[in-house]
């Protein structure tokens, strides 16, 4: 069995610290076992090795995100599946199908499973995802689900709805219901669907083929363009006759906004130099040097990086994507396999960047006759036009590149 994490994301739902390079799934608002700060993907990656599942384990993304993944977990490159260009779902899952097929080796026979890379669980959910292997066998269905028991009547996820209840069979999908009738689905067994899909790889090839797309990842990705823009639910599950699930009863949450996020994490101050005085049920994210005080207002979440600054009541957090696009289009932040680069200054003139190397790694820039290197600190080497100079110190390599004024 193959575990495939689809990782995506324009980056808007948590901005300001989420951007069109780094998505949500990358910002590190969770204390770990050692009172580390570490991210949505981290927490999923570390899940998958205590349940023994990391091993069969890969990414599916787009290769702007390759560099962040390497900088964040411990993972081979075999192990991230590159798509050319972001096309929705289905479009990634079944070159993910090519890739295991004609790369890894899988047979037609071994059955996938495909799920976000980012839900927030114990670790009880992905043993019960083992559980979609069998069931597939059993049932012969050509699509395996994992729905989640609802806590309440959301229109926020779509339902699985059984042929009878408390049956494992499926027999239609309704996508994000009123509260009405949502009450109603749920008297008769339905679930949230996870947007956990399982099946024989085999199905996806055979249905490539018969599509009239090549089955070679290689030559998938000269014809990815030409791949249906659209779901996975709405290309392949709909069409499906013989679908199955299963139920999970435990914790199992959407961190898709900034209220649902602060519901989980631990502190109401993360970051640097903040204060929160007399204020309830507000939270402070800052990854600026710049210290922020709040002072008596309830229920806001205050978020501040590189991208900008975002103060919002927690129940107005969603709409942030009614934001002016143009916020969204300059990236000032970017996280790489050899450490991050921060825009610290920019002006149609000049402008200065931030590179943080991680210790250990090594970053090779090409400087232009009018850039110059304005600040350096850390301990390594530098090598500079030729020449190497040992650099001393008890921090990491962090310097400074700044473009000198452009004369008129």
């Amino acid at each position: 069995m193959k575990l495939i994490l689809l990782s995506g994301g324009s980056g808007k739902r948590l901005w300001p610290l989420s951007n069109n390079q780094r998505s949500k799934q990358f910002i590190k608002a969770f204390k770990n076992e050692n009172d580390e700060l570490e991210s949505m993907v981290q927490r999923v990656w570390k899940q998958l090795d205590e349940t023994n599942l990391q091993k069969d384990a890969f990414i599916a993304t787009g290769e702007g995100q390759r560099s962040l993944l390497k900088n964040q977990l411990d993972i081979e490159d075999e192990k991230i599946i590159s798509e050319p260009s972001r096309r929705d779902t289905f479009p990634a899952i079944v070159l993910a199908a090519s890739y295991l097929f004609s790369k890894i080796g899988s047979s037609k026979d071994e059955v996938m499973i495909v799920q976000p890379v980012d839900p927030f669980v114990d670790v009880a959910f992905f043993e019960k995802i083992k559980e979609l292997e069998p069931l597939i066998k059993k049932t012969k269905a050509s699509l395996a689900l994992v729905g989640i028991k609802p806590t309440i009547p959301s229109e926020k996820f779509g339902y699985i709805v059984p042929e009878e209840f408390q049956s494992n069979k499926v027999k239609m999908f309704q996508e994000k219901p009123k509260t009405e009738i949502a009450e109603e689905l749920i008297s008769r067994g339905a679930v949230w669907n996870a947007g956990v899909f399982g099946l024989k790889i085999g199905v996806l090839i055979d249905y490539l083929e018969s599509l009239g797309y090549p089955v070679d990842y290689d030559e998938l990705v000269k014809s990815y363009e030409e791949l249906p823009k659209n779901s996975f639910d709405y290309e392949f599950s709909e069409k499906q006759e013989n679908i199955s699930f299963i139920q999970y009863d435990g914790y199992w949450k959407d961190l898709g906004t900034w209220n649902t996020l602060t519901e989980e994490v631990g502190d109401k101050i993360i970051g640097k130099s903040s204060a929160l005085i007399d204020s309830q049920n507000t939270h402070i994210i800052n990854e600026t040097d710049l210290p922020i005080a709040v002072i008596g207002v309830n229920d806001l979440v205050v978020a501040a990086g590189a991208e900008g600054i975002f103060v919002s009541t927690k129940e107005a957090s969603p709409r942030v994507k009614e934001i002016p696009e143009h916020f969204f289009e300059t990236i000032h932040y970017t996280e790489e396999n050899w450490g991050n680069r921060r825009t610290i200054y920019n002006t149609e003139k000049a402008h200065a960047s931030c590179y943080e190397v991680i210790n250990g790694k090594s970053l090779k820039l090409e400087l232009q006759d009018n850039q110059k290197l304005s600040r350096l600190s850390g301990e390594g080497i530098l090598t500079y036009r030729g020449k190497s100079v040992t650099i001393t110190g008890s921090n990491e390599l962090i310097f400074v590149i700044v473009t000198e004024e452009i004369k008129e």
